[in-house]
């Protein structure tokens, strides 16, 4: 019984590794661009690349825990994952994800689409050498241009049907960049004392709480006519541009909350109402072409 409960728990680490609730966004975003793209793909191969996609996410993540082994094991909302607590040795967490990553850019070449491809081993080595090696401990911007690596994906997802990039998946690209500063800093607010503690530069630690709120609010403000940019150039209808201006006018509101608050309350419920905000807009996109309202 022993045995069987230990062999569960490497299981569940090694799922834990993934970041798996990162990688749920990742993947619906990166389907999203799939879906969206002109033209048709195989419904088999689309779901490999949907899978390529995520494994690739998922390599990221585990990369970027066993490089933050040191720094997660300092911050409190860290501490409890698998390599900072020793149920998974570093080798063994790196090895994992080098492995993956391998795995999901040669599938994603070999069974879908080469541009593709490239585009998927960009977006991990961004994430992993530009973002987490380089920029999070060195920069208060790590996250504004660091963002990009999250971005990318719907991008992944477009090529994979078109096997090019074109301004559609640019745009899609754009709305994620913009909207990654808002959603983190949000994070970074109430999470301000782990950072602190870890020595990692988040805007919060280097600025102080009011320019970051500043920040928020420029970013939230300048996302909510991008959100609509789908709408402007053809790639959706007006209803999905009223919804998704409605959306920005809200995630605005929450910014000028955040702003106006002195306590976290609001810190809090902008970050988790920011990661509605972008599964709503994608939603609304899939939705406004299923039902076939473009045009």
């Amino acid at each position: 019984m022993t045995a069987g409960v230990e062999a569960g728990g490497d299981v569940v680490d090694y799922i834990t590794l993934l970041k798996p609730r990162v990688m749920s966004l990742v993947v619906f975003t990166g389907f999203a661009g799939l879906f969206l793209a002109p033209g048709s793909i195989h419904p088999v191969i689309g779901a490999v690349a949907v899978l390529c996609i995520a494994v690739g996410a998922g390599a990221s993540g585990a990369i970027n825990m066993w490089y933050d082994r040191d720094i997660d094991a300092v911050m409190t909302r860290t501490a409890e994952r698998p390599v900072p607590q020793g149920r998974i040795e570093p080798g063994a967490a790196l090895a994992f994800g080098v492995a993956l990553a391998a795995w999901s850019v040669m599938v994603m070449g070999i069974a879908v689409d080469w541009t593709a491809s490239a585009l998927l081993a960009f977006t991990i080595v961004f994430y992993v050498f530009i973002y987490t090696m380089w920029l999070k401990r060195r920069t208060p911007q790590n996250i504004v241009i660091g963002g990009a690596a999250g971005a990318f994906p719907p991008m992944v997802g477009w090529a994979a049907v078109t096997g090019d990039i074109s301004l559609s998946s640019i745009v899609l690209f754009a709305i994620i960049f913009m909207w990654t500063p808002p959603h983190f800093w949000s994070l970074a607010l109430y999470r301000r004392g782990d950072y602190e503690k870890a020595g990692v530069p988040m805007l919060p630690v280097v600025a102080g709480e009011r320019e970051t709120k500043r920040q928020i609010i420029l970013y939230s403000f300048l996302l909510a006519p991008l959100g609509m940019a789908p709408t402007f150039i053809g790639m959706s209808s007006w209803f999905f541009g009223s919804f998704a201006g409605f959306l920005g006018l809200v995630f605005g509101g929450f910014a000028l909350a955040v702003y106006r608050e002195e306590g976290d309350s609001y810190a809090r419920r902008t970050f988790a109402f920011s990661i509605l905000y972008l599964f709503l807009l994608f939603a609304a996109l899939i939705a406004d072409k299923a039902v076939g309202l473009t045009g």
